[in-house]
């Protein structure tokens, strides 16, 4: 199936697509600001640079797009035109993010996974909640959504 949009087109739009800040990330920043919780965003000094880290509980937040990260849900859908490319790219990203995750567990970091999709207005509470209780006790590998 080819794509409905030029490649100047196509180019523009996956541009404007952010990496860092996301609706996603704001929401759950937003979220932990409000019970009290104060972190640093985006440490490009440990592996995966996780968007939210909390020194204070040794505890990093990745809150990834479930596109881009392969989450088993209804949102993540390979796309049909250039699936080579999309196929690699997809599987990269999730080889890396197991990669980083295991690296930070090695450096004695709690990693906790919060999925796009669990953070709609529905889910958001128990999403937030889950995470805050996972991040107070210090449980391992917490992948929430």
């Amino acid at each position: 199936m080819a794509d409905n949009h030029s490649k100047e087109v196509r180019s523009k739009n996956m541009s404007h697509i952010r990496s860092t800040n996301t609706k996603p990330e704001e929401k759950a920043r937003k979220y932990l600001f409000s019970k009290g919780f104060r972190y640093r965003k985006n440490v490009k000094s440990l592996p995966g640079c996780p968007d939210i880290v909390l020194p204070k509980y040794k505890t990093v937040i990745f809150v990834n797009g479930c596109f881009w990260h392969k989450h088993d849900c209804p949102r993540f859908v390979m796309p049909s035109s250039n699936q080579d490319y999309w196929i690699h790219k997809i599987n990269t990203n999730k080889e890396r993010d197991e990669r980083n995750q295991a690296r930070l567990r090695e450096m004695g970091w709690n990693v906790i996974v919060i999925w796009e999709c669990a953070l709609k207005k529905n889910k958001l509470e128990s999403t937030m909640q889950k995470a805050i209780s996972e991040l107070l006790t210090g449980n391992r590998g917490g992948n929430h959504g």
